[in-house]
């Protein structure tokens, strides 16, 4: 009798034993599912998971397989499943880190902590090619953005013109979240628009007797003249002189964005004969509106214009890109001589 109790005790602790190692076999393989890295090789690079607005588990599954993201979907599923990710999706741009493993990504999706995108925009001319470029960096693509940049809702929202809307926008790097619909990006620029025009940067525009959008129109046809910042400020001063002078301002990138043409390199006297306000050979003073969208140096180069006499520039025939100013129209008419020969030389005819 108490052989076979000793032997039922040993069993019972057997059975004890074989259940502790199963057990933590499965505990193992448990914590292997929720806490071993399980983002695919990414080579030390940066890598993105994009989840739209509107989409759910299902959907998020599908880009995940897409994409390859995870060396094993099945435990990435089963653990989303059990922390409840399928009923908290949300949409954005997430930072992916080779070391993370399932609990991690699930619980940086399911809070939806996403990461913020850099947006640059510079050297844009149009409405169209803004939307392009902004398209390429959120969610909100460039046909809700191009309806947005052109709707009578959203100029009188912020106060503008459809011909000075484009002032809102300020070349720089913004940050933002991916899932930024087009309104959003929209209001964001108007509050760095009003953030970048301060009392200091009003108070030049007031003493230029010019608006932060008057401002804005001339920067971007100093933009468009001078591809270098520390020329910016002196073209700025020509302009300054001659709208005081109350002359016409006569600049060429006006004539080009009228035509629709900014490929055009010698301005020949058939383009000053178009009929339109952005017409600065026939028309005083500025164009009702922005011909580009400016840089910022441009805009600071109006407001702290440099002082001088010139009322003349053209561009000098080594084609450096930089200008030779004049005071007088002969002297104007030497320079500008020297510029038609090297073109003439160059076989530019237009």
């Amino acid at each position: 009798m108490k052989i076979i109790k000793e032997r039922f005790i040993k069993g019972i602790g057997l059975l004890i034993v074989l259940g502790i190692i199963i057990g933590c076999s499965i505990s193992v393989k448990l914590y292997r599912k929720a806490y071993k890295p399980n983002i695919n090789n990414i080579n030390g690079k940066s890598k993105y998971i994009y989840i739209p607005t509107g989409s759910d588990f299902d959907s998020v599954l599908n880009i995940i397989k897409k994409n390859n993201i995870v060396k094993d979907i099945d435990s990435f599923e089963w653990l989303a499943r059990k922390k409840n990710y399928q009923n908290h999706v949300y949409p954005g741009r997430y930072k992916l880190d080779s070391t993370m493993s399932n609990n991690g990504l699930i619980n940086k999706l399911r809070a939806g902590y996403q990461d913020p995108v850099n947006v640059i925009f510079n050297h844009v001319r149009t409405r169209e090619q803004l939307a392009s470029k902004i398209s390429k960096q959120i969610e909100a693509d460039s046909l809700s953005l191009i309806s947005l940049f052109n709707s009578d809702s959203i100029f009188e929202i912020y106060d503008l013109k459809q011909e000075t809307f484009t002032c809102i926008f300020l070349p720089n790097t913004y940050e933002f979240w991916w899932n930024t619909t087009a309104d959003k990006f929209i209001e964001k620029m108007h509050k760095e628009y009003l953030r970048f025009w301060n009392e200091n940067r009003k108070a030049k525009a007031d003493k230029l007797n010019l608006t932060p959008e008057e401002v804005t129109t001339l920067a971007s046809i100093v933009d468009e003249e001078t591809y270098f910042n520390n020329e910016m400020p002196k073209v700025a001063g020509v302009y300054i002189n001659r709208l005081r002078k109350r002359m016409h301002l006569q600049a060429d990138p006006t004539l080009k964005f009228a035509l629709g043409d900014f490929t055009i390199k010698r301005v020949l006297n058939v383009h000053k004969r178009i009929d339109s306000p952005y017409n600065t050979y026939r028309r005083y003073g500025l164009p009702p509106g922005p011909i580009s969208i400016p840089s910022i140096s441009a805009i600071n180069a109006v407001l702290d214009f440099e002082s001088h006499d010139y009322l003349y520039f053209c561009a000098k025939s080594d084609f450096s890109g930089y200008h030779n100013f004049a005071k007088t129209l002969s002297q104007h008419n030497v320079n500008a001589r020297k510029y038609q020969k090297a073109l003439n030389k160059e076989r530019i005819w237009r």
